[in-house]
């Protein structure tokens, strides 16, 4: 059954127009939550999203904001609108995230190596910081990590990797900052996920080469990893903060 709307959780997700984001702001919308989400440049991804949570959990249930998270502004106006819209904020998902090309670390530019920790690093912090502005008693943040900040992604990303290791500090840490007031912390590690995201980094060959060296013997998907963030999400993790899902076939 699902929840009344006017008491059902209110769910702020960044990066929510593609990949695990959408999957996780549909999978909110099939519970009966009520989901604000950010994207940066993809307005037509964003639309389509939209339209798929409130075919899902009626008129109103969704709002899809542009923003990036590496404006204070622009984080604070995201869960701002969600206040306005529904009041308090229950959970939040600290997703976006970008990646670049394939290379080794001697061979990156400066302004790459910037651009990868002021997304992933500084804009999660921002977010998170806003979560534990927000959200009360009960509250859950779900950081969106990845395999890469155990695997080290050698020859491809460790600027990537390194800034994966930043969230997984920050889980820890935050989980013990706000477990006194209820608030819960913890995060979803994807593995080798089928998202655009491999060819953002310019290797859309990389599911193909890497799923079947995965212990199950293919990648993932964007709705497996929709599916824990979900469940750290609700009442039924009620007694986990501060640690780790890894979906990631055993990778």
């Amino acid at each position: 059954m699902q929840p009344e709307p006017e008491s059902a959780p209110a769910i702020v997700i960044t990066g929510g127009s593609r990949g695990i984001g959408r999957a996780t702001a549909l999978a909110c919308a099939r519970r009966g939550w009520r989901v604000a989400f950010s994207y940066q440049g993809h307005r037509e991804a964003a639309e389509h999203t939209l339209a798929e949570c409130e075919a899902l959990g009626g008129p109103g249930c969704a709002i899809a904001r542009q923003g990036d998270v590496r404006s204070e502004t622009e984080v604070t106006a995201l869960f701002q609108a969600a206040r306005d819209q529904w009041g308090a904020i229950t959970g939040v998902v600290n997703n976006a995230g970008i990646v670049a090309p394939s290379l080794p670390l001697a061979e990156m530019p400066l302004e790459r190596i910037r651009r990868i920790v002021e997304v992933n690093v500084m804009g999660a912090l921002l977010v998170a910081r806003e979560a534990a502005r927000t959200l009360t008693d009960g509250g859950s943040l779900v950081n969106v990590g990845s395999m890469a900040s155990k695997l080290g992604s050698a020859n491809e990303y460790v600027d990537y990797a390194a800034s994966k290791g930043a969230l997984d500090s920050l889980t820890v840490g935050l989980s013990k900052e706000l477990g006194p007031r209820g608030i819960r912390v913890n995060a979803v590690r994807p593995g080798l996920i089928a998202t655009d995201i491999h060819a953002s980094g310019g290797r859309p060959e990389r599911l193909d080469e890497l799923g079947p060296l995965c212990p199950l013997g293919r990648p993932g998907s964007a709705d497996e990893v929709a599916e824990a963030i979900a469940w750290l999400l609700s009442d039924a993790a009620s007694y986990a903060t501060g640690t780790f899902i890894d979906v990631a076939g055993g990778r």
